[in-house]
């Protein structure tokens, strides 16, 4: 993470270079893959060594390696801010004051009335977030997320986006949340949902213990882009193969880097994007039309072309061995 810290300071002294933002929206970018990358590792370390103790291990789904989905979290796979719910399982538990709580409610509402974030909510929430986890170890940020998702967030998932996420499951791809949520939190969403896992925003530590800053800045914008480039380069991925879902105008910069964007529950800029680019809407809140808007099947037709990829390579290791 130093030499994150250490190329920001290089950057940003040259009159000619990015401007501060996006220096911060790129440190965040790569930070979010490498800990996704991190994260996504470990686990794979503790699925086989559970299949080791396992006599009957379940077949692997064949895999189709140049393609995956991104999908944003809050209001895309979960209803409501993903943030808002563990505060209020944080508060619950004494971490948080009730009155902390309402102000991180408020500015959530006032972002999807407006559909625009505010520099000075950010800003001050970003403050009380790095000051509540700041001199505490990682762990216990991931332990408390286990609990508060079963509490609170797992009646939270839209079946809607949760099929679609599974349909890209099933055609043996990988599927990555890319969220402003730490990434610890964010990783138990992923694990809950047995996705590949998550992008997320970075805290620093050091020695397993939150040092108060962020490594970059939090993941929203131009750093989600930066994230999934960053980790569609490390995993050898074909972006123009691979899907991004989310519902939010702040996500145009991720959508537009991929071959296949979808509208999930749009806010009313989004829309307005996706009907004048042909990306597919689809909504899933209660009382909504859900509304198809480009090719209906490009999603399907996606994960489908995927399925029949990984099973012909399969089909023809199987008659090379």
């Amino acid at each position: 993470m130093q030499d994150l810290q250490d190329q920001f300071t290089r950057i940003t002294r040259s009159p000619f270079g990015p401007s501060e933002e996006e220096v911060r929206a790129n440190l965040a970018g790569e930070a979010s893959a490498d800990a996704a990358i991190a994260l996504h590792d470990a686990e794979l370390a503790l699925q086989a060594q559970g299949d080791e103790d396992d006599e009957t291990p379940t077949p692997a789904v064949p895999r189709d390696l140049t393609a995956a989905a991104f999908f944003d979290v809050d209001n895309t796979m979960v209803q409501g801010a993903s943030i808002v719910h563990f505060a209020r399982g944080l508060a619950a538990r004494k971490y948080f004051k009730t009155s902390d709580l309402v102000d991180m409610a408020w500015k959530q509402v006032k972002f999807r009335v407006t559909g625009k974030e505010s520099h000075s909510d950010m800003a001050s929430g970003k403050e009380k977030a790095l000051s509540f986890i700041a001199g505490r170890p990682t762990a216990e940020l991931a332990a408390l997320g286990e609990e508060i998702y079963d509490e609170i967030i797992a009646d939270k998932i839209w079946p809607g986006t949760r099929a679609l996420a599974q349909m890209h499951l099933d055609a043996g791809q990988q599927v990555w949340l890319v969220t402003a949520t730490p990434v610890e939190l964010a990783q138990v969403i992923a694990k809950r949902l047995g996705l590949t896992g998550a992008l997320g925003t970075v805290a620093e530590s050091e020695d397993g213990i939150f040092t108060g800053r962020l490594v970059g800045d939090i993941l929203h914008g131009l750093g989600k882009a930066h994230a999934v480039r960053t980790l569609a380069i490390r995993e050898g991925l074909n972006l123009k193969r691979c899907t991004a879902y989310s519902d939010s105008h702040n996500d145009v910069p991720m959508l537009s880097l991929v071959g296949t964007a979808v509208a999930i529950n749009p806010d009313a800029d989004l829309r307005e994007v996706a009907k004048n680019r042909g990306w597919e809407i689809r909504d899933f809140r209660t009382g909504r039309k859900a509304a198809k808007v480009g090719v209906p099947t490009a999603i399907a037709l996606g994960a489908a072309g995927g399925a029949a990829a990984a099973v012909l390579s399969r089909k023809r290791e199987a008659k090379a061995s």
